[in-house]
């Protein structure tokens, strides 16, 4: 397989393969990194959405259902009541769903290619539809540990891939505990997890790729964040492109997370993102504690001069309402993060009049219950 798996903190280097252990220094999840490129345009680029950016994914041979090529839509209320030149990225329209199609296909596309006959996985839900929906297409076993207390939505559709679903009592990282029990247990099952796959992480690159594609490089991305994932793909992303000669600079990228469980916006002074007493909310997607790649986050968020944002749940809630009556895009309360952090992103400064922004709206509002 081409490229190599690299520490973000520390710079050490290996090979691909199936499931990377972490970096034996800093013990942080390692990073999909591809040879440099061949050239500097997009000229020989061919097809739509995730596999169009082939020659910088992983050397595989892909597994679609028609995940990225996600429209991009200028807003007509919201953006100008703001002051901001604001677009929406509607990742709701990927085939389960959600985003996280992209990175499931790169990764569940590796797995096959190293021999993987079962794979498993912790998910609140998002993650989990997209594992099951991609593992069916590769005709691979799955067995998804989510939360008893997620999304009823969420869990219908991973059963209804056919993919194999246990319900874990308790809070969240209780899943994480579970699964990583039974791969333990059964050599034949891969821990495939999307919070420390370098792969799945290369898939989500590809956001960046076609926003720099269509030429719109704005001043900022607002990210929802709970495990990291999505903001770190766009983070490198955005940075191949600047290395291949794509586009000039790298936006301002920034997070949100919802105040009942905010450990990365904590922690941004300084000190491990660890949330000791995380809450219930509505942004279920971004209920994780202590994520995987918490550090380097942390130090990407820096790099791109990044600001970090807490909002409450009537701010979820109202987000979630003004996107679907005002603009006709109904999300998911998580993907409304992002509409919910605008107004203190645009109080304190981060964000200028006129600026360009771009929301990655990261789930579809058919994904959870709760009416706006």
């Amino acid at each position: 397989m081409r490229g190599e798996l690299r520490c973000p903190l520390c710079g050490f280097r290996t090979v691909p393969s199936a499931v990377p252990l972490p970096c034996p220094t800093c013990r942080v999840p390692l990073d999909y990194r591809p040879d440099p490129p061949a050239g500097s345009t997009a000229a020989g680029l061919t097809g739509r959405g995730v596999w169009r950016y082939a020659p910088f994914l992983p050397t595989v041979d892909p597994i679609t259902l028609g995940e990225g090529g996600t429209p991009l839509i200028p807003s007509l209320r919201i953006g100008p009541r703001l002051g901001v030149n604001l677009l929406f990225k509607v990742e709701g329209t990927n085939p389960t769903g959600s985003f996280k199609d992209r990175g499931a296909a790169v990764l569940v596309a590796v797995l096959r290619s190293f021999g993987a006959r079962a794979v498993a996985d912790d998910s609140s839900g998002n993650a989990g539809a997209a594992l099951a929906a991609y593992a069916a297409r590769a005709g691979i076993r799955a067995v998804l540990y989510v939360p008893a207390h997620a999304s009823g939505p969420k869990l219908a559709q991973i059963e209804a891939l056919g993919a194999e679903l246990v319900r874990v009592p308790g809070p969240r990282e209780r899943a994480t505990d579970v699964v990583r029990e039974a791969c333990a247990k059964d050599p034949d099952l891969l821990y495939a997890s999307h919070n420390a796959s370098p792969y799945f992480v290369a898939g989500l690159t590809t956001l960046a790729y076609e926003l720099g594609e269509e030429g719109r490089i704005p001043d900022h991305v607002v990210v929802p964040v709970g495990g990291g994932g999505l903001f770190l793909g766009l983070v490198q992303g955005f940075a191949q492109l600047r290395d291949r000669g794509w586009i000039g600079r790298v936006p301002r990228l920034h997070i949100v997370q919802p105040e009942a469980c905010a450990p990365l916006v904590r922690a941004g002074g300084g000190g491990d993102p660890v949330e000791p007493d995380p809450r219930a909310t509505v942004a279920e997607g971004a209920r994780i504690p202590r994520p995987k790649r918490g550090r380097e986050v942390l130090a990407a968020l820096g790099a791109v001069d990044g600001d970090a944002v807490m909002v409450g749940e009537e701010e979820i809630l109202r987000g979630q309402a003004e996107l679907a009556r005002e603009e006709g895009i109904w999300v998911e309360p998580t993907a409304a993060l992002a509409v919910a952090a605008l107004p203190a992103l645009i109080a304190r400064g981060t964000i200028g009049p006129g600026e360009e922004v771009v929301l990655p709206l990261t789930g579809h509002g058919l994904k959870a219950v709760n009416p706006c």
